[in-house]
């Protein structure tokens, strides 16, 4: 059991999780961040692998994905600085990126590297579900890697049921049709749309994200859901003169 299961096991609701992209502001903050979210008990940290053509991502987080390539992030330079903090570190962490850089890395070597370093689950939006299944599904298991499914308002109940059967962790739920980061009021048509999921998957675990940026929109989450995951307005507020205390004073704003 990976400690991403240990959480649900333990933790029902009012779950936070917290998105910041590897190498951004700087290369030397990624362990000072995950540390400080650590130091503010959040309870699941996600890693963005920083990447050039991101699908689902919007402009802050677009942005940070530049610079973090622009300062020299990879995937090995990444798992090298997890690797240096991984006995301080019993927070779960999630690793976000698309299927082009797990697929060049390497699958089983990606997979390998992620239980190495003590990583919990992976994200990636555009693997496809039936692909994951032929070719993917007996190695994370393997290696207790935990694939998290996104579903959104188009997902139809038989494909919620699928999905539902194949996590083993929690099922991200994409609150809204919009891109990373945008602005957006809550519609009834999207809270019809977090009830339909939540009296259907009644007992999985679930995170919703995209479009939580404020403690009002955290609490939201966690009424329909087991809490929430939030990217863009974290990625925003971080100072990178001031780290440490610029992590801590968000926190504090959201709970």
């Amino acid at each position: 059991m990976n400690l991403l299961n240990k959480l649900f096991n333990n933790k029902n609701n009012n779950i936070l999780c917290i998105y910041f992209t590897a190498g951004y502001p700087t290369i030397e903050s990624v362990e000072k961040i995950l540390l400080t979210l650590q130091q503010v008990k959040v309870d699941v940290i996600e890693i963005g692998i920083p990447y050039s053509d991101p699908i689902a991502d919007g402009l802050i987080i677009q942005k940070s994905n530049q610079i973090a390539l622009q300062n020299g992030m990879n995937i090995s330079l990444l798992f090298s600085i997890i690797n240096k903090i991984k006995k301080y570190i019993n927070v779960p962490i999630i690793i976000m990126g698309y299927y082009n850089q797990f697929y060049k890395y390497g699958e089983d070597l990606f997979l390998q590297n992620c239980k190495f370093y003590g990583i919990s689950g992976l994200i990636i939006p555009d693997l496809p579900v039936n692909v994951f299944l032929k070719k993917y599904k007996n190695l994370f298991k393997r290696y207790s890697v935990s694939m998290i499914f996104l579903i959104t308002s188009e997902t139809n109940n038989k494909r919620l049921i699928i999905l539902n059967q194949l996590t083993d962790s929690f099922l991200y739920i994409v609150g809204s049709n919009s891109i990373t980061g945008k602005k957006i009021t809550i519609s009834q048509q999207q809270i019809n749309f977090f009830k339909r999921i939540k009296k259907i998957l009644k007992n999985t675990p679930k995170l919703i994200g995209f479009g939580i940026q404020n403690k009002n929109e955290f609490k939201l989450a966690c009424k329909y859901a087991n809490g929430g995951i939030i990217g863009s307005s974290f990625i925003q507020a971080i100072n990178k003169d001031k780290l440490e205390i610029s992590i801590s004073e968000y926190i504090k704003s959201i709970r």
